[in-house]
């Protein structure tokens, strides 16, 4: 096959997905997310039957943009982490103390690849521990398709935009230190960004953004640990006066 056809081949099935995407005019300014290998791994994931139709923009983060996703009437996420302006170098602190990522080198997209990786094998691994979770779906390079926490019209919150009756919060709090404990506990990990804003409220709380969470190995687990609890601790004495950091080391290390 010729250069030119190549191209030629490329263009038709971008087009073919753009059909599927709807607001796909949106990606017209997101060139800094839907980068043409970005396009073609969702080309890809749809050709398998993974998603049916990719819809508009659920949110945007430090490191990745948050889509809307249909599977066979199934609502779901696609997380895409953003080649051009991720902080790659931040990642690599986070994955050279993990045995199972620490020798990732290269380009910035592999580092951005293995990344993507990291968060999907830590999901399935907080979800196997009795973690509540959004559950992990499939990754392709920078890309993770995840179950939708809430609904379309009306994802779930982050914990810090919802104010909870002081029954509700004190369950939550236990809830919270309980998952801290099997985290460490049962799935070796510590999730080393532990907060209110990592957590959404759909009647229960569900843990995310777990890129960064790192295994018991990890040189600094300890201290990304210390950091949860305080985390945790600070958020909910501050907002209903309840909890402390001494009730969750105490499920921590009970174990």
């Amino acid at each position: 096959m010729s250069r030119a056809t190549r191209e030629e081949d490329l263009d038709t099935r971008i087009d073919l997905l753009r059909e599927r995407i709807k607001d796909s005019d949106d990606l017209k300014v997101k060139g800094d997310v839907f980068d043409t290998r970005t396009l073609m791994n969702l080309y890809a994931l749809a050709s398998k039957g993974v998603i049916d139709a990719l819809g508009g923009e659920i949110s945007t983060g430090k490191e990745a943009n948050l889509f809307y996703a249909i599977r066979e009437g199934q609502e779901l996420v696609i997380k895409i982490y953003r080649i051009t302006t991720s902080n790659f170098q931040a990642m690599q602190d986070y994955m050279h103390g993990d045995p199972r990522f620490g020798n990732i080198k290269g380009t910035k997209r592999a580092v951005i690849s293995a990344w993507t990786r990291k968060e999907f094998r830590n999901l399935k691994r907080a979800e196997e521990a009795g973690v509540r979770v959004p559950h992990p779906i499939v990754t392709r390079d920078n890309i993770l398709i995840m179950e939708l926490i809430g609904e379309k019209d009306n994802p779930a919150p982050q914990l810090r935009n919802v104010d909870l009756e002081l029954d509700e919060a004190k369950r939550i709090f236990n809830k919270l230190s309980d998952y801290i404990s099997l985290l460490y506990n049962k799935a070796d990990l510590v999730h080393a960004d532990f907060s209110e804003f990592n957590v959404l409220y759909d009647g229960d709380p569900v843990v995310i953004d777990m890129g960064q969470s790192v295994t018991l190995e990890h040189p600094m687990a300890s201290k990304f640990l210390d950091r949860d609890v305080t985390n945790i601790a600070r958020y909910f004495e501050k907002k209903y006066g309840i909890g402390s950091e001494e009730e969750i080391w105490s499920k921590v290390k009970v174990q």
